[in-house]
């Protein structure tokens, strides 16, 4: 049997987007309702007061009304003026590219980067400020996506706050998969969206603000305002007493409400020990097989994302397709520089689920076979199995 490409696959396990939870879906056919509507007004400061449960940022959390590159970008614009100096950590893809934001607010930017496979250390993070003593903000990619590897950002957080510099976090593929907050990480401002591990649509960004970042975008005389980069005019929106800047995304915001209470009822640390249990028995199943981890130590991989080494002589991008046609499963590609170079399975939201460990790996090893690089499937769907019933 092969699946047609204009066909809907039968699983769609990549890193973004992925798969809605029915609730979210349930709740983003909920009636649309007037923004100003006294219900719609209610229903936006309820959902921003269970955000800062979870958020956990000095102040109430801010909603903008796009996906998350939204939310970086004008996290970009509205905290970096020319007098700033960034000390970017690059550690993949992704937060490579946030320079090219940092850049335009004319802050100097000194970049500390490691290998694509590799993760960043602490005490280099504090040898860089000792070097620097005049940098400002610090930016780091939580999980950089497209490598699939996690950065320590509570370690690294302290050492910033250490500095007194401010700390700015892109943490839109990590938030609701793992621990991390504004709190426990001392982060000034947490950029995220629930289209990843909360299994909602693209559609919106989350914002955590601390007191100090709020006061430096306050006097930022460049910081975006009456524009859709504003994070400034959203400062109060959360409140039922205040207008919005424009018309906000009414669904999104119900879809939103219904993923928070998901998390919520099932219990943050459950949804993160699902994540990692999926992760791991995914991890077991690739190297049974016989593949190689795109990380240099699997201790570097993200629980939310597994990356997967391009066997030699294999044409990445005809793997994908290949598992795709033949079995209706999706993947990821490499993003940059890490494309052609692996292959991504998404461990996010609906499909943080351990079971789903074995149809990666068959629909993985099923492709590869097919064209041309034999590796034992059986053993990886033993060794992922093996891991879910250690736990």
């Amino acid at each position: 049997m092969r699946y047609a490409p204009t066909a809907s696959p039968v699983l769609t396990l990549t890193t973004g987007p992925v798969d809605a939870y029915p609730a979210v879906l349930r709740g983003l056919a909920t009636t649309v309702l007037y923004d100003y509507d006294p219900a719609f007004q209610a229903t936006y400061q309820r959902v921003s007061e269970k955000l800062a449960g979870v958020v956990k940022a000095q102040t109430m959390p801010v909603i903008l009304h796009g996906e998350p590159v939204l939310g970086l970008e004008a996290a970009a614009a509205s905290l970096l003026g020319a007098g700033d100096v960034v000390l970017n950590l690059v550690s993949g893809v992704y937060s490579k590219g946030l320079e090219d934001w940092a850049k335009r607010s004319g802050a100097e930017i000194v970049e500390l980067a490691v290998p694509y496979d590799r993760i960043l250390d602490p005490a280099d993070v504090a040898r860089a400020l000792e070097a620097r003593p005049d940098v400002t903000v610090v930016s780091l990619c939580h999980h950089d996506t497209p490598s699939g590897t996690v950065n320590p950002v509570e370690a690294i957080g302290a050492v910033v706050r250490a500095h007194g510099a401010l700390f700015l976090v892109d943490a839109v593929s990590s938030f609701g998969g793992m621990k991390v907050d504004a709190e426990s990480s001392a982060i000034d401002l947490l950029v995220t969206g629930p289209n990843k591990c909360l299994g909602c649509p693209p559609g919106l960004s989350i914002l955590g603000v601390s007191e100090r970042a709020w006061a430096k975008m306050e006097a930022n005389p460049t910081a975006p305002r009456g524009s859709i980069l504003s994070i400034l005019d959203w400062k109060e929106a959360w409140r039922a007493d205040r207008p919005f800047p424009f018309t906000p995304s009414v669904a999104e915001v119900n879809g939103l409400e219904a993923a928070i209470d998901l998390y919520l009822a099932e219990g943050p640390e459950n949804v993160w020990a699902r994540h990692a249990l999926t992760a791991k028995a995914t991890r077991a199943g690739v190297t049974a097989m016989g593949l190689q981890l795109w990380a240099a130590e699997e201790s570097f991989a993200a629980p939310t994302c597994t990356a997967v080494r391009t066997p030699a002589g294999i044409d990445e991008a005809a793997l994908r397709a290949e598992a795709r046609a033949r079995y209706g499963v999706v993947f990821s590609s490499g993003r940059g520089e890490t494309l052609g170079k692996l292959t991504r399975i998404g461990h996010m939201g609906p499909t943080a689920q351990p079971i789903h460990a074995v149809p990666a790996l068959a629909a993985l090893g099923g492709a590869l076979s097919a064209l041309g690089c034999r590796v034992d499937v059986g053993a990886g769907v033993a060794a992922a199995l093996a891991a879910i019933d250690a736990g």
